[in-house]
């Protein structure tokens, strides 16, 4: 029998030419498909692929803690996404 547990995911779409991208940096992932419905779908299955394989490697704990979970009791929390938005920054560079 297979346990399931539930977590909420701060989860960002962009639209990227002709495709839709899914990115949450609770765990660093990202996927993506032609529509925002396939970009969904495709997320909630690589989060379940994610989890599947840190679950067989044993590394479960480990790989969360190093991506900012916190552990309380038994519990493991994601990182809180406290803002989002654009953010000028000023890059030199060399022109050829």
């Amino acid at each position: 029998m297979h346990k399931s547990i539930v977590f909420n995911l701060p989860v960002s779409f962009l639209r990227e030419s002709d495709q839709f991208v899914a990115y949450t940096p609770a765990l660093d992932l990202s996927t993506s498909g032609p529509t925002l419905e396939e970009a969904k779908k495709n997320f909630t299955e690589a989060v379940g692929i994610f989890f599947d394989e840190i679950v067989e490697m044993g590394t479960f704990e480990d790989v969360l803690l190093d991506l900012g979970w916190k552990k309380h009791n038994e519990e493991f929390i994601p990182p809180v996404v406290i803002s989002q938005g654009m953010e000028s920054v000023r890059v030199p560079f060399a022109h050829p």
